[in-house]
């Protein structure tokens, strides 16, 4: 049987060993503030040239028109402008202040002719509705400038924060870059220890894109490193300008060829927590009677601290502490999941057997959400030496970090599959894995809501019964 014993920490061949440039990470926190400023923009844009086309039109005692009608512009305009907030906005501002003002025009277009359609009785100023249209787009093209200008000082020229990993390579450094160089990186390793991907990740935290330099031969070990992390990554090529591909991009005047795409983008970032805050915040008030009463039983029940913590995988392969009411003894407490939890196991205190039953084990998880760790709906987090039969998970599959793109979760694909429990065999995994990456690669914001109802469902069927 393998255990974390055959993987001595010493193995450091991901944990940089000189540093040679290290910029501030904060670009992302600088990206969302000047979103932010771009939205504040794009709504108090429309609303300033409404208000001054109203002003105009009472002066000159022309009729004002339908103010519903004229303020469907904003709705209109923001909705052709979902996909603009996005770091190729900030670095070519000027290109995406003119793109804004082709929205806006035919957010104004749109408007006049539903109105057409809708047969609108109500009087419009001819002059009215062209001083809105106008004094909308100087303010939108003044703001946007002001914003690209302040882009421009803020980020130094580059939206994205990067860095280069050099692993037995040279190539031209360019300036601004955070760059890290690693030990060699053994290509004959089929199996990567989760601590090792952990200090990556760390490496990694606040990095929107990743270039690895490396060898031919242990680009393939490196295309498996980063695709489970949550950034963009591309590897280093460059004997694809010899070939002539098509379609690659230069990093530096090196080709480079895209191995990982990174988590979900922003907007559907915030769908998904902003579905997490709905769900969780509620829930913790309504369940917070049952959460203490239930960590006074498991108290009065056995000694030991009512919460069970355990170090799981996380997002981008970085580890965490999860929450888990406690249900087993505490000298028999696995903190590293190595043995699955039979059904009649002996570890298990008697109040530890009705929360593992109706799952109310797994509700201090909510905190873990709260916390921004897990989501409600994704893989489910694993301990680093759980075993499917006699392997470890990540040793099963090369594909099993792939799963950690994104958040884990309180529920997810597979569990409503049925594909949960004891993993007494390597196929028990094996199933959830596939549902896991079935997951991450086609995620929906419905794909949740689906997700939670079926866990509802299972829930409530199994305790009925």
């Amino acid at each position: 049987m393998t255990t974390l014993s055959d993987f001595p920490l010493a193995r450091d061949w991901l944990t940089p060993v000189d540093m040679i440039s290290a910029p501030s990470d904060g670009k992302r926190a600088l990206r969302l503030r000047l979103y932010v400023a771009l939205l504040v923009c794009d709504i108090l844009s429309p609303l300033f040239g409404f208000g001054m086309g109203r002003l105009i039109a009472a002066l000159r005692g022309l009729p004002l028109g339908n103010p519903a009608l004229l303020a469907a512009i904003l709705p209109i305009y923001l909705l052709l402008g979902t996909r603009t907030y996005r770091a190729p906005t900030l670095e070519r501002w000027r290109a995406s202040a003119w793109g804004a003002f082709a929205n806006l025009l035919t957010a104004f277009l749109l408007t006049i002719f539903i109105a057409f359609l809708l047969q609108e009785v109500s009087p419009i100023s001819r002059v009215s509705a062209m001083v809105t249209f106008f004094c909308s787009a100087a303010m939108l093209l003044l703001g946007r400038s002001v914003i690209g200008m302040w882009s421009d000082r803020l980020l130094a020229g580059s939206a994205l924060s990067r860095m280069l990993i050099l692993d037995g390579v040279d190539v031209p450094l360019p300036p601004g870059l955070k760059i890290v160089a690693s030990e060699p990186l053994d290509s004959a390793q089929t199996t990567i220890h989760p601590l090792a991907l952990d200090r990556l990740a760390r490496q990694l935290r606040g990095v929107d894109e990743v270039f690895v330099a490396c060898p031919p031969s242990r680009r393939a070990t490196w295309s498996t490193v980063l695709k489970g992390s949550n950034v963009t990554a591309r590897l280093l090529i460059p004997e694809l300008d010899t070939i002539g591909v098509i379609g690659h991009r230069h990093f530096n005047g090196v080709a480079c060829v895209l191995v990982s795409a990174g988590g979900l983008p922003l907007r559907d970032r915030l769908l998904k927590r902003a579905l997490d805050l709905a769900i969780v915040i509620p829930a913790l008030v309504f369940l917070a009677p049952l959460l203490i009463t239930v960590a006074l039983l498991v108290k009065i029940d056995s000694k030991g601290p009512a919460l069970f913590v355990q170090t799981r995988v996380g997002k981008g392969n970085r580890l965490f502490a999860m929450y888990k009411f406690r249900s087993m003894r505490l000298a028999a407490c696995d903190g590293e999941g190595r043995v699955s939890t039979l059904r009649d196991d002996a570890r298990v205190t008697r109040i530890g057997r009705f929360i593992r039953a109706t799952s109310i084990d797994e509700l201090p998880q909510l905190f873990n959400i709260l916390r921004r760790d897990m989501s409600f709906v994704g893989p489910r987090p694993h301990a680093i030496g759980s075993l499917a039969g006699d392997q470890l998970f990540w040793e099963v599959d090369q594909r099993y970090h792939h799963r950690h793109v994104c958040k884990p979760g309180l529920t997810g694909l597979a569990q409503v599959r049925g594909f949960r429990g004891a993993t007494h065999r390597r196929e028990d995994l094996i199933n959830r894995l596939r549902a896991d990456l079935e997951y991450v690669n086609g995620w929906s914001l419905m794909r949740d809501i689906m997700i939670l109802f079926a866990t509802l469902k299972v829930v409530v069927h199994r305790n009925a019964f």
